[in-house]
């Protein structure tokens, strides 16, 4: 008959879908590390975009703002105010790439409420 399967054969299937199951989650973990690992790397740039406004900003125009606003005041405010409005912008690109790091999220969690949902399964009786 068509439905007579020895016990080696069952088990082997049995075997074999563990093993597949197992390299789907695999393969699921490495796609979620993939894209959390290209919203790190979205982030990184962000910040390392900040620091370079800021340091070539701080280089090219504060002396720029400093010697136009000295010709109304001493050059030592001018410098100040100057230095200051140079500092919130850098700190201004600093938050946005700060905000954006924290959204990612290196543990793969589809992948982990996949293993969940496969080990109840393995758990539950059969009937």
């Amino acid at each position: 008959m068509a439905g007579d399967r020895s016990i080696s054969d069952v088990l082997q299937d049995i075997l074999a879908n563990v093993q597949e199951i197992l390299r789907s989650e695999i393969r699921l973990a490495r796609t979620e590390i993939r894209e959390e690992a290209a919203r790190a790397a979205s982030s990184a740039l962000w910040l390392a975009a900040g620091a370079v406004v800021v340091l070539s900003s701080w280089i090219f125009l504060l002396w720029t703002a400093a010697y136009a606003l000295a010709t109304v005041m001493p050059m030592w405010a001018a410098t100040l105010i100057t230095a200051g409005a140079m500092t919130m912008s850098g700190v201004a690109l600093i938050v946005v790439g700060l905000r954006r790091i924290k959204r990612v999220t290196p543990v793969p969690a589809r992948t982990v409420d996949s293993l969940k949902e496969n080990l109840e399964w393995i758990k539950q009786p059969t009937k």
